[in-house]
């Protein structure tokens, strides 16, 4: 199976937040931008697997500063690391207010997807292909996120057989 390049798959899905995404406050609700964060990590695991896929765990979910009604949100979301079946996809979150032209780092998300076939069993996926600096450095910190995962579940599955073996 051929590589494919991060850029063959990258996305930037921009949204202006409405009243109906925010609470009384005007602060827009987490499960909003949640939402939005899934759905551009979607496209790109899509993208790249050229099939369907599902979420299958969020690492991580920061959120730096808050999003108002009337503020423009950009999702940034390209892939880091490409397992047999498995896709870490990071989304990084900003929001600019269109008046004063003021841009903020909203937040950052790291998502997994597996890629199914048309029997919703696990489907190999393409190797990815790094081609800069920047993308090897995600690359390595995505395997190591993996790596951790992995552990933790190896930890859960012992304190599940015998509680004993829990820490």
């Amino acid at each position: 199976m051929e590589g494919k390049r991060v850029n063959d798959s990258r996305v930037v899905m921009s949204q202006m937040m409405s009243p109906q995404d925010a609470n009384v406050a005007g602060n827009v609700h987490g499960g909003v931008i949640m939402k939005l964060i899934d759905t551009a990590a979607g496209v790109v695991a899509i993208r790249h697997a050229r099939s369907n896929v599902v979420t299958a765990s969020i690492d991580r979910l920061d959120f730096h500063h808050p999003t108002f009604v009337g503020d423009l949100l950009t999702l940034r979301a390209s892939l880091n690391f490409v397992g047999k079946t498995s896709m870490e996809v990071g989304v990084r979150v900003e929001t600019e207010n269109l008046i004063s032209g003021q841009r903020r780092h909203t937040g950052s998300a790291y998502l997994t997807y597996v890629a199914l076939d048309r029997n919703g069993r696990p489907l190999p996926v393409p190797p990815l292909v790094l081609e800069t600096e920047e993308e090897g450095r995600r690359n390595r910190e995505a395997k190591a996120r993996r790596e951790t995962r992995l552990a933790e579940k190896r930890q859960e599955k012992a304190c599940q057989l015998r509680a004993d073996d829990c820490r």
